[in-house]
């Protein structure tokens, strides 16, 4: 296996591609469709001998244009089969339903979450600027969680994590059987699994969740069991879709459980002291003024920590979606479930 490091500044940044050659020469996550990424991509294959022509597979993490964007062009001139979640499948066909439909919702939500006239407009542009990052359109081939796929000259299981994404997957392999042979980590002295995470976890962000996939009903609580299996599943190592490998997923799995579980409790004390409150207001009590792609996110992460404690009757909700304090005495920790680290 082999790591391109792309350059780009497009959101979280540092992605990554993991490049995986032999009889099934295979990407993981192929980088946002900006001219600046599509030359390191081309520049970090060829360091590898390899070209866009040679890629027989990609196999993306999830959705996001940084992680899909240059996956159809990629396969116009190799043929790639190009492999995601079904949940994520539609918005990387490009299919004009699963637009549409993540389209209204996500409208649907700027009104839910009391966005102002000023902080939408700024962000109906921002984010009409970037939907040339989509690329060109794939012709996807879907997967469910647990299958086995062939990579290179090995083999991955697919371990469906949403909260961040609807169809997040990490892609598990044995340690020792060669996938992670690189110059940066040596595996031969490792055992158990590791892992293609994606997004799920990251070594230095939280993942968003609320906001970076608005077609989720409950995304903290399905983000909440995707920790949990992560950490169950107690991998040795892990390579996250940005910046460098995380050494011990487990415990950065249940570092950002409990990140989230002081965000609830930070959201409990917005409603102790203020009293009915929207997303938006939460949002601001948090995290403060937002700019571009953050004024999404912001209220979409507080909509999520509502919504949880909403299904845990913890909150009501009004027709005019203020969330109010039903159980002043609540405690967040009663929320999560409660986990060890790994040594």
């Amino acid at each position: 296996m082999k790591r391109i490091r792309l350059h780009n500044t497009v959101f979280e940044g540092a992605n990554n591609v993991y490049v995986l050659d032999g009889a099934t020469t295979t990407l993981v996550d192929a980088g946002v469709a900006t001219d600046d990424t599509r030359a390191d991509l081309r520049d970090g294959l060829a360091d590898f001998g390899l070209t866009f022509g040679d890629v027989d597979q990609i196999l993306l993490t999830h959705w996001h244009y940084d992680h899909t964007g240059l996956a159809g062009e990629i396969q116009a001139e190799s043929g790639a089969t190009v492999r995601v979640h079904e949940a994520d499948a539609g918005l990387v066909a490009g299919d004009h339903e699963a637009l549409a439909e993540e389209r209204e919702r996500r409208e649907a939500c700027f009104d839910e979450w009391g966005i102002p006239e000023g902080p939408l407009a700024e962000l109906t542009d921002f984010l009409g600027h970037h939907e040339a990052l989509a690329g060109a359109d794939v012709d996807v081939t879907p997967f469910e969680d647990g299958e086995r796929v062939p990579v290179g000259d090995h083999e991955v299981e697919t371990l469906h994590l949403p909260g961040h994404a609807g169809g997040l997957s990490a892609f598990v392999f044995d340690a020792d059987g060669g996938v992670a042979d690189t110059a940066e980590a040596e595996v031969g002295d490792l055992a158990g699994e590791e892992a293609f995470v994606g997004d799920a976890i990251l070594p230095k962000y939280t993942p968003n969740v609320g906001g970076a996939d608005v077609r989720l009903d409950d995304p903290l609580g399905d983000y909440v069991d995707s920790l949990t299996r992560l950490i169950d599943r107690d991998l040795t190592r892990a390579w996250p879709g940005h910046r460098d490998p995380i050494e011990d997923p487990s415990a950065r799995a249940a570092t950002i459980l409990d990140h989230h579980r002081e965000r609830t409790e930070r959201v409990l004390g917005v409603l102790r002291e203020y009293g009915p409150s929207d997303a938006w207001t939460v949002s601001a009590h948090l995290f403060g003024d937002l700019e571009n792609i953050h004024i999404l996110h912001g209220p979409g992460e507080a909509w999520a920590h509502l919504n949880h404690l909403e299904r845990h009757g913890v909150v009501t909700r009004d027709d005019d979606w203020n969330y109010e304090l039903r159980d002043a005495d609540a405690d967040a920790a009663d929320l999560f479930p409660s986990v060890e680290r790994s040594t």
